[in-house]
């Protein structure tokens, strides 16, 4: 191309600029050009604040204890794996559930200066609809002690509540729940880890290896105590041990691995123990040093399903007083015939477990890095796997 033809693509290119500018004579002048078109501007509503609502406990439904992580308990569906809510349980409180499904209670101890100043313990009443708090029902001292699922329990009826409590001695803490007040402090000396019995009080595991029965009927305290079953210091039980209320019985397991079960009453009813090992068909667990075997461990050891009397126990290769360290299986015991009648391997090294009361069951299962497994156990395979969920003692709600 000639430099004069590239001379006069130049001005031609210059001079069409400067016409849609608006620059010559005879350019369209601005304001005869389109009008550009405004965006639209997106409507603004006013924020407007509620408060979500649940519904009273379900059976698909657990609680699970933060620990010194966290100052609540987590509410998870093993359904939809989805959290649900929390309720306000601040470092070493106890939760406890109202049978009717009506009411959250937990056990609670501060300082006006936090950690010193005037000690307080209260009972502390929530809603389990909006988990709003109802009340606060003052109590004297209560045992300060974590991870324990028998310190603080509900009558069937829902009427009274009790708190175990040390200062100095053994003693507990009466709560009428429907007046919601304190009641009176009922010494029981030497035993701990309570029961609710059904028109009589509460039972209590004891140091001597006995099971005391505390009678509150008819406004006098007294106390029996059944004959020694076990050895405290030989071969101890577990004080997380489980209740079922629709047969009136306890379920407990000592450190060897031996099965208990309890009829309670005004005279409770304990049968002969049986070897959990026996029962999966290995030798039986032994206090002797340097035998290693399959031993039960972690802090809640076990978990039952009340309606098929099926037992979830957290099993650990390892040596007698291995008994906190965390699980490699869970084996699933049926009480009415003494038999494991299925072993599961189990990831996480959990410590606590809790099945839930469904009538097609989850199990739950946490270790300390706070990871929450859910199993469907009518397939047996992993539902759920939640992640920083807590690590905690596992609650689970019970049928209506």
């Amino acid at each position: 191309m000639t430099f004069a033809a590239i001379k006069g693509r130049f001005l031609a290119t210059a001079t069409l600029a400067v016409a849609l500018a608006g620059g010559l004579p005879g350019a369209l002048a601005p304001s005869a050009m389109a009008a550009p078109v405004a965006a639209p501007i997106a409507s603004v509503e006013s924020e407007q604040s509620d408060v979500a609502q649940l519904t009273p406990p379900k059976t698909s439904w657990f609680f699970i204890n933060g620990g010194f992580t966290s100052n609540s308990s987590v509410i998870y569906d093993t359904v939809s794996g989805k959290l649900v809510g929390h309720v306000e349980t601040p470092q070493l409180t106890d939760l406890a559930l109202d049978p009717a499904g009506k009411f959250y209670y937990v056990s609670s101890t501060l300082w006006t200066k936090g950690l010193r100043g005037t000690r307080q313990d209260y009972v502390s009443v929530f809603d389990s609809v909006d988990l709003k708090l109802q009340a606060d029902i003052a109590m004297p001292g209560r045992l300060l002690v974590g991870g324990r699922m028998n310190n603080f329990v509900v009558s069937p009826d829902g009427k009274f509540g009790y708190v175990y409590n040390m200062s100095p001695a053994s003693s507990v803490n009466v709560i009428d729940l429907a007046a919601r007040k304190f009641v009176k402090t009922v010494e029981l000396p030497g035993c701990a880890s309570l029961v609710p019995v059904p028109g009589v009080g509460l039972s209590a595991l004891c140091s001597d290896g006995s099971l005391a029965t505390l009678s509150l009927a008819g406004g006098k305290s007294q106390i029996t105590r059944s004959d020694p079953f076990f050895s405290a210091t030989d071969d101890p039980i577990f004080d997380n041990f489980e209740v079922d209320r629709g047969h009136n019985q306890i379920v407990m397991l000592s450190y060897t691995g031996k099965v208990y079960t309890a009829t309670l009453g005004a005279k409770p009813v304990i049968a002969a123990p049986f070897s959990l090992q026996e029962a999966a068909g290995v030798p039986a667990g032994s206090a002797a040093p340097n035998q290693v075997n399959w031993y039960p461990g972690g802090v809640q050891q076990m978990a039952l399903h009340r309606a098929t009397g099926q037992v979830y126990i957290l099993m650990h290769m390892g040596e007698f007083w291995s008994h906190r360290a965390g699980a490699s299986e869970v084996w699933q015991l049926d009480l009415a015939s003494h038999k494991v009648v299925k072993r599961m391997a189990v990831p996480g090294e959990p410590r606590m477990i809790a099945v839930t009361q469904e009538a097609a069951p989850h199990l739950v299962f946490a270790g300390e890095d706070e990871t929450v497994y859910v199993y469907d156990l009518a397939t047996g395979k992993q539902a759920w796997k939640l992640d920083h969920a807590g690590n905690g003692v596992i609650t689970v709600a019970q049928p209506q």
